[in-house]
């Protein structure tokens, strides 16, 4: 059963819980947490009092809230693929207490009105949002949107999504320009010559299948022309979507050179490579695509170091009619929040899953939650050790295209607290 509660003037006691928090004096204690009107007032190894609210569960973890760097719902102008409203419940339902919205709405986010209607509709849920507004004017690649005026009204950073930004002079103008407060641009690696109708990742596996590919090349050669700039600028530069081997190896360097670049990888290139296609799955049609063995390890060894900074679940819901058909016509992209934590944590450890979940809000400016007495309650609770094979059962969204169908995972998501808001998934 999914229980969503409210609470203001409302007591909360999690018992029996083991704290993941690095941050925190009592990081890997098994301790009981009272929470009133969302403030976390005493830590104990005991506290008997009674509340409102108890939440008991075997095997119970907390960590501080997680965080999503990339998710797309679809409303306002597609609201076939994901309502706001049944989009929070999801994120909430799967842990996250903050997302960065992308901008591929209609109309785009890019101007202060639809930042203020995506503000104030957050209100109900422990999840909240972070837009990313559009990079450049209706996300055409153009003229440069207003960033200033974007920033004062909420935007956290500025990107096409998975448009690639085609004019190096604008992106220099764009990262001069946001220094002035600190501002993050996004730009997609993804040349759009070098990827023009490709489908999956180019190799052994495309032509066996038949598909046209699209080249690690495309993804390298834009990152080596960003990177150039941001050298040549200065500011900061996230570089989203990562997965080819070459790119890690260009962001390690980067890194190591002192540049302020940041970048991410999708779950799903990490948990899997391009055999997995032979089904012709339209599910596993994904931007940028799932490449070979050899990418995704060194993916994970670069999660592991510290070359990624973070993991998103790039959730994009798409309906059915435009996914469930050929594999040819089939749009790109696979609802993940859900599976997200299960997946992540058959990968890497639970320590390590953790950090990752938690991680990211000091790229995009945010204020990074503590477990701690007298601090606001931001809170996920959930079991790391139940196994399961996620299932069409599992999924809260609208849109049902999954790439993690009968793909195992190990954990489960209770719920998260945050702001006066509790999402319990009460067993």
């Amino acid at each position: 059963m999914v229980l969503v509660t409210l609470f203001f003037d409302m007591s909360i006691l999690l018992k029996n819980v083991t704290v993941l928090d690095y941050k925190s004096s009592f990081h890997t204690k098994t301790v009981d947490i009272l929470i009133v009107d969302g403030k976390i007032i005493d830590i104990s190894e005991n506290i008997n009092t009674s509340a409102e609210l108890v939440v008991s569960e075997k095997n119970l973890h907390v960590s501080s809230g997680w965080f999503d760097s990339s998710v797309c719902f679809g409303e306002p102008g597609f609201e076939d693929r994901e309502t706001i409203i049944n989009g929070l419940k999801t994120a909430s339902y799967s842990g996250f207490t903050d997302i960065c919205l992308q901008p591929n709405t209609y109309p785009k986010i890019d101007n202060n009105s639809i930042l203020s209607f995506l503000k104030t509709r957050d209100s109900d849920y422990p999840c909240k949002i972070h837009p990313i507004a559009c990079f450049s004017v209706d996300g055409k690649g153009k003229k440069m949107t207003e960033f200033f005026d974007l920033h004062k009204g909420g935007a956290i950073a500025f990107g096409d999504f998975l448009a690639p930004i085609k004019n190096p002079n604008l992106l220099k103008s764009a990262l001069l320009y946001v220094q002035t407060f600190d501002g993050l641009i996004i730009s997609t690696p993804r040349d759009p010559y070098l990827s023009l109708n490709g489908l999956v990742n180019e190799g052994i596996k495309s032509t066996q299948l038949g598909l046209s590919s699209i080249p690690s090349i495309a993804e390298t050669i834009q990152i080596q022309r960003d990177i150039s700039i941001l050298n040549y600028t200065g500011g900061k530069l996230h570089i989203p979507y990562v997965s080819s081997l070459e790119s890690i190896e260009i962001i390690r360097n980067a890194k190591k050179n002192g540049l302020n670049i940041s970048a991410s990888v999708p779950i799903a290139n990490l948990a899997f490579n391009d055999e997995i296609l032979d089904g012709f799955n339209s599910n596993y049609k994904l931007f940028p695509p799932i490449r070979g063995k050899e990418d995704q390890k060194k993916l994970k060894e670069g999660v592991l170091d510290g070359t990624i900074d973070i993991v998103t679940s790039h959730h994009q819901p798409i309906n059915s009619e435009l996914k469930q058909v050929d594999f040819n016509s089939a749009e790109y992209g696979t609802i993940s929040l859900e599976a997200m934590f299960g997946v992540l944590n058959k990968i890497f450890s639970i320590e390590k899953v953790v950090e990752l979940l938690t991680k990211g809000r000091n790229i995009f400016n945010l204020e990074i939650p503590k477990i701690d007495k007298g601090e606001s309650a931001c809170i996920t609770f959930f079991d790391p050790s139940k196994r399961d094979k996620f299932s069409r059962d599992n999924i809260i969204s609208t849109s049902k295209n999954c790439a993690f169908i009968d793909f195992e995972i190990i954990g489960k998501v209770y719920g998260c607290i945050n702001e006066n808001k509790i999402h319990y998934n009460k067993n």
